[in-house]
């Protein structure tokens, strides 16, 4: 059954000692393939193992290649979602110790084909080439998103990994990492030998992907200069808004840790203090006079979706309303992790970075893309990768 008491959750600090750090490695060094490496987790990933004597070699696979490469780390390109790349994928992880596998699409949302086959069909191939190569641990990526609907938030109550898996059905993010849950039991239950690892983390932000998330989630209308403080007076709060953020380098910690580490099953991941409205009103440096049920922003939400203005879809607002807050005690405990920043603190890290015009050395965190906003606008939010 769930843990279903109060949170044993612990301020954010330094983090637990990790036994291996700092040393030569006894046994021959590890070579590890990332999928979706350029990406906003796949670049922490990479600069994390990059800094692990244990890691020998990393190969980073991702549609668009960046110019530069971090240490111990060589590009090959590679996209999950096609058809036929299976073969592909086989030859890249011969010779691998371990896949960790991050590539997702969470555009175009208005294509939910599009996005199942790269995120549920290119898993299965993922998986199918990790087993045919003789890869001996699998990392998968999952979210909070694949969980079903927790305790209200009001309660402070945390579930831990023996939550249900079966997300949100009416959003093709949620409904995608709940169907890989299943995928993934069924390749652990054929593939015995192979250890496998699901990380189930909050929100990773970092100010390296402002603008990457900016277009995601926000579209091209949000003027970054709003985001400054005190220029929004006033922020109303919405009634059961809160989440759980991290910072996506203490994700990538984490990941590193369960590549280097023998274990297997699943790991929350999140950071404390949740953040609601009126921790958003704080980093914006606005009041917080009153609290709106959630219909009114969804209605407005579900407008600007119809006419293309916005890239996430109201479905998305919906299962943000109804994800359960995380217990990440099994990560601390099993894998000796502990977040060295709060939630509020990576919050505060993108907003710093979306008024910045923020972004990163790889494709999909580029500061702007080509034809910038107004590309944007003219191929319709939410309708282009």
């Amino acid at each position: 059954m769930p843990e279903r008491g109060g949170s044993s959750e612990q301020p954010a600090g330094a983090p637990a000692p990790d036994p291996a750090a700092g040393v030569e490695p006894e046994s021959a060094p590890l070579r590890v393939v990332v999928t979706g490496a350029t990406g906003n987790l796949g670049t922490s990933v990479l600069a994390a193992l990059g800094e692990d004597p244990r890691i020998g070699s990393v190969l980073g696979l991702a549609r668009r290649l960046p110019h530069r490469a971090p240490p111990k780390t060589e590009w090959a390109a590679a996209d999950v979602g096609e058809d036929g790349s299976e073969d592909v994928l086989t030859g890249h992880f011969q010779g691998a110790d371990a896949v960790v596998h991050l590539a997702w699409l969470l555009q175009p949302s208005r294509s939910p084909l599009t996005t199942w086959r790269t995120n549920v069909l290119g898993t299965v191939r993922v998986l199918r080439a990790a087993a045919a190569a003789g890869v001996a641990t699998v990392v998968y990526s999952s979210s909070v998103a694949a969980y079903s609907p927790g305790p209200r938030h009001d309660t402070g109550r945390r579930v831990d990994e023996s939550w249900p898996t079966h997300g949100w059905p009416a959003a093709a993010y949620s409904r995608e990492k709940a169907y890989n849950e299943r995928v993934l039991d069924v390749f652990a239950r054929d593939h015995p030998g192979v250890r496998v690892v699901r990380m189930r983390p909050g929100f990773l932000f970092k100010r390296e992907s402002a603008m990457e998330q900016r277009r995601l989630f926000a579209g091209p209308l949000l003027p970054n200069r709003l985001l400054r403080p005190g220029v929004l007076p006033v922020l109303p709060g919405v009634a059961g808004l809160r989440f759980q953020a991290l910072h996506t380098d203490d994700a990538a910690d984490a990941f590193r840790r369960a590549v280097t580490s023998p274990v297997s099953g699943a790991f929350n991941l999140a950071s404390e203090p949740p953040v609601d409205t009126a921790v958003l009103a704080g980093l914006l440096g606005a009041r917080h006079p009153v609290r709106l049920p959630p219909a009114p922003l969804r209605a407005a939400l579900a407008a600007a979706w119809r006419l293309r203005l916005v890239p996430a879809s109201p479905d998305l607002f919906d299962a943000l309303m109804h994800l359960p807050l995380l217990d990440s005690g099994r990560a601390r405990r099993e894998l000796g992790w502990q977040p060295l920043r709060s939630g509020p603190e990576a919050v505060a890290e993108l907003l710093a970075g979306m008024r910045e015009g923020a972004g990163g050395p790889t494709p999909p965190l580029a500061s702007r893309l080509t034809g910038g906003r107004a590309a944007e606008l003219a191929t319709g939010a939410g309708s282009r990768p």
